[in-house]
């Protein structure tokens, strides 16, 4: 009985492989577009291209779908194009990460909030890292966290966002954990992680607090060197020999889940064919594979359960965001 029903399972799963596109309650996309909030090279921008390929290539969406960059404000221009302009839009979707839940947390995407989108689903996980130049006199986490204590504004250090985003949250933890005053780190903004890295490699900056994703090529090519990866244990792969922040005493961690919210007034059957897609992914024995190759790690969440998370995220945010002064307490 048993193997029966583990036939069955493959059986069923490879025709859910083999099935070229699907509807949902009737609903099919027409010229699809992911909105990705930042320039070309940053998570954002990975997060759309990487699905659009899976389900290109996966046979789930039919049509293809269209990366559309629109930098500004890590997500805050995106947001409000949705719901000035494409509130009722099925065709649309907007990547997301746990970064666009630390803005608004802190209000940087003005009146919108957790509360004006549609949450669709996840494709995975990425991890914060520290970056550095092959040739930085900063050889280990060590070398950095001591340059902090000793003066905070002595290491130029950028990545996407501005100060009390999610980019310079992880640079704060290490300057926390160096005993500094997170506040006194010398901070560069950039619109994206592409940025931040050309910024790196030209010796703009000396420290680059980014994404596992953000930096893989640039590693494999032996360009940037890691001194640490912000996850709870090491990460496989090419990051395998990178020792976590807490194996070297520094007690920082950032996960960031990427993935998707659709316009506030999404009809329903557009919202459910989004989510039963990213549900179809996620399940698919090709995705693996993707994913991997895009650097993300397994994290699957979609529908209701992801809304409930972004919203959960967000409120835990705001309330860490009043109590570091970066926005100001309310009556």
């Amino acid at each position: 009985m048993h193997r029966r029903h583990l036939l069955a399972g493959a059986a069923g799963l490879a025709a859910l492989a083999a099935t070229p596109a699907f509807a949902q309650g009737g609903f099919a996309p027409q010229n699809p577009e992911c909105i990705a909030g930042a320039a070309p090279g940053g998570g954002f921008d990975l997060t759309c291209r990487t699905a659009a390929r899976a389900f290109q290539e996966l046979g789930l969406i039919a049509p293809p779908i269209r990366t559309v960059n629109m930098p500004g404000g890590i997500g805050a221009v995106a947001i409000n194009h949705i719901n000035a302009q494409r509130r009722t839009d099925p065709n649309v979707i907007v990547a997301v990460s746990t970064g666009s839940w630390v803005n608004m947390a802190q209000g940087r995407f003005g009146r919108w909030g957790e509360n004006d989108v549609r949450w669709l689903g996840t494709i995975g996980a990425d991890f914060g890292v520290i970056a550095v130049r092959r040739d930085s006199r900063f050889q280990t986490l060590a070398d950095l966290v001591a340059a902090l204590r000793q003066d905070p504004g002595s290491v130029p250090m950028g990545a996407g966002g501005a100060v009390g985003s999610q980019d310079w949250t992880k640079a704060a933890l290490i300057a926390r954990g160096a005993g500094s005053d997170p506040r006194r780190i010398r901070y560069v903004p950039f619109e994206g992680g592409g940025q931040a890295m050309a910024a790196l490699l030209g010796g703009h900056i000396q420290v680059f607090p980014g994404d596992a994703t953000e930096v893989r090529g640039q590693l494999e090519a032996g360009e940037i060197r890691l001194l640490a990866v912000l996850a709870p244990n090491r990460l496989p792969g090419a990051f395998a020999n990178v020792p976590t922040a807490r194996e070297q005493g520094i007690d920082a961690e950032w996960t960031i889940v990427r993935g998707f919210y659709g316009p506030p007034q999404m009809p329903d059957a557009a919202y459910e064919y989004w989510v039963e897609a990213l549900r179809r992914l996620q399940a698919h024995p090709g995705w693996t594979a993707i994913r991997d190759g895009a650097g993300l790690f397994e994290f699957n969440m979609a529908g209701r359960d992801f809304e409930e998370l972004a919203k959960r995220r967000t409120a835990e945010y705001r309330a860490l965001a009043r109590e570091v002064g970066v926005i100001q307490q309310q009556n």
